[in-house]
Formats: structure tokens, sequence, C-alpha cells
């Protein structure tokens, strides 16, 4: 068994109720249209957490600062999953998550980086954030900057030839400042997204790519951590991928336990049932 030193064991603590505090802002915008994507915000949030506030480099007050870390959100629905993150990051005035949703606010149901401060790229039809990402991390290496570009992308995402001609390009250009993130909550619109086009053996085939690959327990602060901080501080030439197995819906039992949570509406009261019964698996 691994003993935690103190400062890790107080580290995880934080980021935890950092991740705590990024369902709690999903749930209330999901409240504010009375729907939304949250379960994928939900599952999401511990790898929002380690991303945001221990792995990426920024600042909150100059979002476009040249020497920040990117952070690209090819899944465009996951959209409230960021909002939350960048929210708790004070990129995004807690305020405007009333906002959510409505017309003329900086935070529409999918991303638009038009919009939305922190919000590198528009995401919306699937399969294009990864070669985004490829893009900048040649302009960045153009540049000759230390900045690293963190890709979320989606299981659903795999199945799309876009992303795997990405998967080859970073691989060939030897895109060392890219560090990929798969959500593997096995939904989709569909399904399962293993039953709509089977993507297994995920890790052998990211590995046969010439990719750095790490697969991990999604909702495992610990474990975050420690893939994290691996991706970043490899040495090899070639780019990173983090496998996340994440719970659609973590935290809200009742939510968890729904077979199909792609998107998620409820009645008025559940919406608070379910800010409660987060507080309880926050503490």
């Amino acid at each position: 068994m691994t003993m935690l030193n103190v400062d890790k064991v107080d580290q995880i603590a934080e980021l935890q109720q950092r991740a705590y505090h990024i369902r709690q802002h999903a749930l209330r915008m999901g409240q504010v249209q009375g729907q939304g994507y949250v379960g994928q915000a939900l599952g999401a949030a511990d790898l929002l957490a380690v991303s945001y506030f221990h792995a990426m480099k920024y600042q909150p007050g100059n979002p476009e600062w040249e020497g920040r870390d990117r952070f690209y959100l090819s899944i465009g629905h996951y959209a409230i999953a960021l909002y939350a993150a960048l929210i708790e990051a004070k990129i995004i005035p807690l305020e405007e998550l009333e906002t959510y949703g409505a017309d003329d606010s900086r935070l529409p149901m999918s991303g638009m980086a038009s919009y939305t401060p922190g919000m590198e790229i528009t995401g919306g039809s699937l399969g294009h954030g990864l070669g985004i990402a490829v893009g900048a991390c040649l302009g960045l290496k153009q540049k000759k900057s230390d900045a690293f570009v963190y890709n979320l992308l989606s299981d659903g995402e795999l199945n799309e030839g876009s992303t795997w001609e990405a998967v080859m390009s970073a691989s060939h250009w030897k895109l060392d400042n890219l560090i990929a993130i798969i959500d593997v909550n096995n939904q989709q619109a569909d399904g399962h997204s293993s039953e709509i086009l089977a993507f297994e053996p995920i890790v052998d085939r990211w590995q046969s790519f010439g990719w750095y690959t790490q697969r991990v327990d999604g909702n495992n602060m610990e474990a975050l951590l420690e893939a994290f901080d691996q991706a970043r501080n490899y040495k090899g030439t070639c780019p990173r991928v983090i496998i996340c197995d994440t719970k659609m819906g973590k935290g809200v039992s009742f939510l968890e336990s729904r077979e199909k949570t792609h998107f998620i509406r409820v009645d008025e009261h559940e919406w608070d049932d379910a800010l409660n019964i987060l507080t309880h698996y926050g503490q």
C-alpha cells in the first residue's frame, strides 16, 4: 500500500474540493435551463480540477496571455463542464452562471470561442478538436513556446476518422507539447459508445500510433494527479494521451444509476435534490 505524504494528502483534498465546486456550478447551470449535458460535467469534474488547479499555467485575469497552456474542448456539448471550471478558476464571474443558455449570454449551451473567455475553440461538430490542437502545437513550436495544449475529447469522437488522422499527424510531427485527455464514459446519444463502434483495445491502439499512453480511473484524484504529472514530465519526443474512465452523473446517486444520462431533464425539485446529494458527497 502506497503511503501519501501530508502535502499530497492536502493537495488531493484541495482538488477534490475544486471538483465539488465544479459539479455544483454545473448543476446550478442545469437548474437555470431545466436541462443540459450535466451528466458529462459531473463525470469530468475531477479531470477538469486537475487540469485547471494543478497541471496548467494561465492567468485568470488575462485569458489571452500568450504564455498560457491551452485547453481545447473538442466536445462542444461539454461546454457546461468547462464553464463550471472557468467559473471556479475565476476566468468567468460566478454571477454569470445564472445566464447559462439565455439569449445574449456568454455561456451558450454549446461552446463558442467568440463568446466566452477561456473557451479556446468552437466545438460542436465532433472529431475536429484534436486536429486543431495538432495545428496549435505546431504553431507553438514555431514560436519556440514552452506552452502545452491539453485537448479533451470523448470516446464517441473515436468514431470519427478525422480524430485518427490527427492521432497520426501528432505522432509524425513528434508533438511532445500535446496532451490529449479522453473521457471514456461509454455513452453517446445513440447508446453505449462501445456498442455503437467498438474502441477497445484503446490503450494498444493509441500506443501503436506512437503516443505515450496512460489509462486511469478518471474519478480518482490521486491517479489523475500522477497521470497528469507523468504526461507533462515524460521525456520522450511524442504526444501524450490520458485515457480517463469516468462515471456519468458522478456525485449524484440517482443520476449515476440512470441508464441514459447523455442529456438530462429532471423535474424542478430534483435539481435541489441533486445539489443536496452532492453536498453530502463532497463532505
